[in-house]
């Protein structure tokens, strides 16, 4: 085989989806070790391209030949006529909640922002960014929601792994965060970064 790398990025183009690293193997007839080192060139030579409009992205142990995302905003006019998703704040703290807990309710989304969620869910399930998780063992057996590959995609996570560290926090009597220790843990910080803590 005379460019392997040349293979794998004509698989990857023509598929326009993820591909596994054992797809590829079954493909080339080649041991995975050879195929993650194929791979990993790949990445590097369309990252020091600043020419090149695709980069190779991995989304939870899969491949895929993607656009890079700061042209995102030529491409999704032509791709898909549906308008550019606008996420309220709304929308974007349930997306979280999501994120943060996958396999979450509608009701547990509820108690966490205090209000209902109907119409966030149905907004992020329209844009594609979460998707049924099957049916949580409690009373009513509820739905529950979790994000997917389209949300990892958008965001440029390879997991949800790779999602930020939550800060810590406090929860009162009421199990309310206890904005006071936020903000003082905010400022302890602020003040370390800027060298004037003590020594």
């Amino acid at each position: 085989m005379e460019n392997k790398k040349a293979v794998i990025e004509a698989i990857l183009f023509a598929v326009g989806k993820e591909v596994s690293i054992e797809q590829l193997m079954m493909a080339l007839e080649l041991p995975k070790d050879e195929i993650e080192h194929l791979l990993q060139e790949i990445q590097e030579e369309k990252n020091k391209n600043p020419q090149s409009g695709v980069e190779l992205i991995k989304i939870d142990e899969k491949y895929q030949l993607a656009t890079k995302k700061e042209y995102y905003e030529y491409i999704y006019p032509i791709v898909d006529q549906r308008a550019k998703p606008n996420l309220s704040n709304a929308a974007l703290e349930t997306l979280a909640i999501i994120a943060y807990n996958p396999r979450v309710t509608r009701a547990e989304i509820e108690a966490i922002r205090g209000v209902g969620a109907d119409a966030c869910i149905y907004k992020l399930m329209e844009y594609n960014l979460i998707e049924e998780a099957g049916k949580a063992d409690l009373p009513g057996k509820p739905m529950t929601y979790k994000t997917n590959n389209e949300f990892l995609r958008m965001f440029g996570y390879s997991s949800l792994n790779d999602l930020p560290e939550l800060p810590k926090y406090k929860l009162d009597a009421n199990r309310q965060i206890i904005i006071d220790d936020l903000i003082e843990e905010s400022e302890n910080n602020e003040t370390i970064k800027n060298g004037d803590g003590d020594n």
